[in-house]
């Protein structure tokens, strides 16, 4: 020990100053752009978008702009033009360099700090324009002000050319800021090429969230230009409007609630509707947060106890009666809760969680006021707001009893699946895999062609329960539902806890015709409203058993499509003639065969079931699985064409 404890400090390479990094400038960003961006993949390509873009909400929020354009240009490159104040063009007296430089050079310059520049300021980590710059194979700026034009050009943050001043004439705007930037592929290594859907769905958003600003989109890319704009004069209460479409609500016109405490701002908007679940986002500074926070124990600690009090104040809760819990009151509720907060505070594993106390008063005291005169001055809907909650209290009573059964009583217990459930001997679940099988046949091949340490067989029959249109009480009374939950050992409703998953691919294997598309649609269904954990984690997959088995002599080839399918019979041999099986169900295919195609880790080919907009997810399960006729007839008539027939 001694004589190693010598050496160790005998050694010539000593750790001394001369070892220790210093990036100058914006070296740091592409050194570790993850630190700033959070990613280099599709997520952090897009997120410079929003820093530019957020800009010009901030000019927005302060009241000097009212218009904000984003265009993908045909080089893949983004342009985003507001028409506020326009970046500061004077000497910064700290850096010597224009105001212009400074922000696009030096990281956390800006009038986001302190600065008095913004009360309020949106974006979650404030890096904005430099990090965007250090990240861009260039960036040219140009500000309008005062009838002229100084404009500048970057390349991977470092200036190409100086500041100059034109006239503002020929300029698209009057005042403003354009900016004009390519994501440097270096950086970007995995895409550079921005999704026009994830941009429109943030730009809409974007509207929603900030009345009267309108927010255009440009995607030049096609040989037809596509252009949508998004003005929303009513706000958040026009986006509860639209998340609830497809629904039949219990009120036409959105509660909307509009105050300010404490230098707080806070909007909440929501309306019932006839359904069974919930659907209630967040925001701050136009922030989604995700993970919820202070604003939102405000908003149902109010929303619980006004209708608590209405309640029993006229008669419809009796003195004894217990009364309505939060998640009770909560069944059928769109809500949209937004606070501009100067100066946020957030927390939580993706830090989008509001920490601040003070939100949680300024929500609760805006919105009890405000909705408590609502109920009274409406005791129709009032009252039927109330028997909503007081039938979710009854199916929540009925359910709970249920809903012990879906619990596992030991490691691999299944009391209530004789039979039915195969485990695999593996108790870890990073390794564990579920197959939800359709029909016994394809699941007695499925538990004789499995691998036994990893995969587990849960075979179903026939199609699940519609869980768009059921109660509680009436999902966890479902034997094939139950099965599901009770195998994956997550609990249920407020109770479900994804760290609990006895199995980290949750994999649904179904015919490939109409009714196992169907049958694969109600599973979806089930895991987006009562599982949602799972998706998010990244734990649902979908099995692609191949369509065909093409065999001439020796050769012998699965394959996945038609398209393909006329492609390789051209190739084949003249005689003997190719003998070709089309597989309707999993049923026909025997234990090697289910496992060589559809099973096997080494062959089968899994598609992850991603959730990268949660809204358009609600809205697409709300109009195909819920009871509204009219708009599953639209869309069916629209994209009939497209339907593939199995007759």
């Amino acid at each position: 020990m001694v004589e190693e404890d010598t050496r160790m400090h005998t050694q010539p390479d000593a750790y001394d100053a001369s070892q220790i990094q210093v990036l100058e400038g914006l070296e740091a960003v592409r050194k570790r752009p993850g630190m700033y961006i959070g990613a280099t993949s599709a997520q952090g390509l897009h997120h410079l978008v929003w820093e530019i873009v957020d800009n010009g909400i901030d000019e927005a929020l302060a009241g000097f702009a009212d218009h904000i354009t984003v265009t993908v240009e045909q080089d893949n490159s983004i342009t985003v033009t507001d028409n506020g104040r326009g970046i500061p063009t004077d000497t910064q007296k700290k850096t010597g360099k224009s105001a212009l430089e400074t922000v696009f050079t030096i990281l956390h310059a800006g009038g986001k700090f302190g600065g008095g520049g913004y009360k309020v300021s949106g974006g979650l980590h404030g890096v904005g324009a430099s990090v965007v710059n250090a990240l861009s194979t260039f960036l040219d700026v140009t500000v309008v002000r005062d009838g002229q034009a100084y404009s500048m050009k970057f390349a991977r943050g470092h200036v190409v050319q100086e500041m100059q001043v034109t006239t503002a004439e020929g300029q698209d705007i009057s005042r403003g800021t354009i900016v004009h930037f390519l994501p440097d592929p270096d950086i970007f290594r995995e895409t550079t090429e921005f999704d026009i859907k994830t941009l429109t769905n943030r730009v809409r958003e974007l509207a929603f969230l900030n009345k009267g600003l309108r927010i255009s989109i440009t995607d030049r890319r096609p040989a037809e230009p596509v252009v949508n704009s998004f003005h929303y004069e009513g706000g958040i209460k026009e986006y509860v409007e639209y998340l609830d479409v497809h629904k039949d609500v219990l009120f036409k016109d959105p509660v909307y609630v509009e105050g300010a405490e404490n230098g707080i701002e806070v909007e909440v908007s929501l309306q019932y509707t006839d359904d069974y679940h919930i659907n209630m986002m967040s925001f701050t500074n136009n922030i989604h947060t995700y993970e919820g926070g202070t604003h939102e124990t405000g908003f149902k600690a109010a929303l619980t106890r006004v209708i608590n009090d209405y309640a029993r104040k006229h008669g419809q809760l009796k003195e004894n009666d217990e009364a309505l819990t939060g998640e009770d009151v909560r069944e059928g509720l769109t809500a949209i809760v937004s606070v501009k907060h100067p100066d946020p505070q957030f927390e939580g594993q993706t830090k989008t969680k509001l920490g601040n106390s003070d939100a949680r008063t300024a929500v609760e005291r805006t919105f009890s006021e405000t909705f408590a005169r609502f109920m009274m001055e409406n005791p129709d809907v009032a009252k039927q707001i109330v028997e909503k909650g007081m039938l979710a209290s009854q199916a929540r009573k009925a359910a709970k009893r249920a809903r012990e059964a879906t619990r596992k009583k030991s490691g691999l217990e299944i009391s209530n699946l004789p039979g039915k459930l195969a485990d695999n001997t593996s108790k870890d679940p990073k390794i564990s895999e579920l197959f939800i099988v359709e029909g016994d046949s394809a699941g007695g091949s499925a538990k004789q062609g499995r691998e036994r340490l990893t995969q587990a067989i849960l075979p179903i029959r026939g199609k699940i329960l519609n869980v768009e249109k059921a109660s509680l009480d009436r999902i966890l009374a479902n034997d094939e539902i139950r099965s599901i939950f009770t195998a994956m050992g997550t609990g249920f409703g407020e109770d479900f806890d994804v760290e609990k998953a006895n199995y980290h691919k949750f994999i649904i294997m179904t015919d490939a015709d109409v009714d196992g598309a169907h049958i694969r649609t109600l599973l979806l269904t089930l895991i987006y409203r009562y599982m949602r954990p799972l998706l998010e984690a990244g734990y649902v997959y979908i099995a692609q058993p191949p369509l065909y088995q093409v065999r001439q002599g020796k050769f012998m080839q699965y394959i996945d499509s038609d398209e393909e399918l006329a492609t390789i019979l051209p190739t084949l041999a003249a005689s003997p003639k190719p003998v070709i099986q089309r597989y309707k169900g999993l049923g026909e295919m025997d234990a090697e065969q289910l496992w060589e195609t559809t099973m096997d880790p080494n062959k089968r080919r899994l598609l992850r079931v991603e959730m990268d907009d949660a809204v358009q997810a609600d809205l697409v399960f709300s109009m195909l699985m819920g009871d509204k006729v009219e708009p599953r007839r639209e869309f069916i008539e629209e994209n009939a064409q497209y339907a593939e027939l199995d007759v």
